[in-house]
């Protein structure tokens, strides 16, 4: 049974949602479920409480290609919902002019939970880290001055802002809030797993998924803790480094030696739809993921302990764990998470 966390305050009125219309709009609070398997938010969602129409706001800016220099790539542009909002297909993110990133896009379920964000950590609050892909030269390209022009010439967005914020000032900080209260509200939590963990109808396991979960817990929640998947920390897992790339991960931000090459623990939620996999894309299966942690682990300075054990780099997994783990991974998938149609552009 979920518990459920109902966000009252004062209903906003706005008045005047068009030029002409002098009639009053009550925004309406969002009800915010906190599945009962999940951890406690990380996200302070009182400061910025999901409602109708700023949820409705952050949705369109999430979908609109026009905060990008080009018109055309918006942040839906890289994570596609019935690829749990990840790029699918495509080892690094595309962005403006046909530029290529470094990185592969990750998912962006289950944010309200993590508490640092980007594979480097670069951001460490939800309200602000879509300025980074936003105004990134290689991503979305965006100029803020444009972008609030744009806002502010176009009737739809004048009237979001009016029901959505006290005041319906079109700025930046408003543009950013909304954003979030759309990326807050995008949990995953109704898969095969969570059901499972739930012990609701639908949730009955193979013999091979209960086997693969044993394998998963004794070898993988190490890391992919709690029923979110991650720990939300920084390692580095033993990818051979590419020379012409040289993505020195969580170093990046904190010029701290111990974390060349980390990256952040990644969800496994929904992984059986994110393919490809890692921070850049070089594995297109499962299959692949699997056989670098039994045997293609590159020993440096900073590879995380837990791979250097027991007289051993890697992992060990034979041919049938590894088949009963991607057979538990694949209960991760929600099917009703990638079809939501309040997370859909149309």
């Amino acid at each position: 049974m979920n518990i459920k966390y109902l966000y009252f305050f004062l209903l906003l009125a706005v008045v005047g949602c068009t030029d002409d219309d002098d009639s009053s709009y009550v925004n309406l609070p969002l009800a915010f479920e906190l599945p009962s398997n999940f951890p406690a938010l990380a996200y302070n969602i009182s400061l910025n409480p999901p409602t109708e129409k700023g949820f409705e706001l952050g949705k369109k800016l999430f979908y609109d290609g026009r905060l990008a220099s080009d018109g055309l790539v918006s942040c839906g542009f890289c994570h596609i919902q019935e690829n749990a909002f990840t790029h699918h297909g495509h080892t690094f993110s595309h962005g403006v002019d046909e530029g290529i990133g470094t990185r592969n896009a990750p998912p962006i379920q289950n944010l309200a939970f993590q508490s640092v964000f980007m594979y480097d950590g670069a951001a460490t609050n939800l309200d602000t880290q879509p300025i980074i892909p936003l105004l990134s030269e290689i991503e979305m390209n965006g100029d803020l001055t444009a972008i609030m022009a744009m806002m502010k010439a176009d009737k739809t967005y004048q009237t979001l802002f009016k029901q959505a914020f006290v005041g319906g000032e079109i700025n930046a900080e408003n543009m950013l809030k909304a954003m979030s209260q759309f990326m807050v509200m995008i949990v995953s939590s109704n898969s095969k797993f969570d059901k499972y963990r739930r012990n609701e109808s639908g949730g009955d396991f193979t013999a091979d998924e209960v086997a693969g979960y044993s394998i998963f817990n004794s070898k993988c929640a190490s890391c992919h803790a709690t029923d979110l998947m991650t720990d939300d920390s920084f390692r580095n897992n033993g990818l051979a480094v590419n020379p012409q790339i040289n993505d020195i991960g969580r170093y990046r931000v904190t010029e701290d030696a111990a974390d060349y090459y980390k990256f952040k623990v990644p969800s496994l939620r929904n992984i059986e739809k994110t393919a490809p996999y890692m921070h850049d894309g070089r594995f297109g299966t499962l299959e692949l993921v699997l056989e670098h942690y039994n045997s293609g682990v590159v020993s440096s300075a900073t590879l995380d302990p837990i791979l250097k054990q027991n007289s051993r780099i890697g992992i060990a997994l034979s041919t049938i764990e590894k088949t009963q783990l991607i057979a538990f991974l694949k209960t991760l998938t929600d099917n009703q998470y990638l079809t939501d149609k309040r997370f859909s552009e149309y």
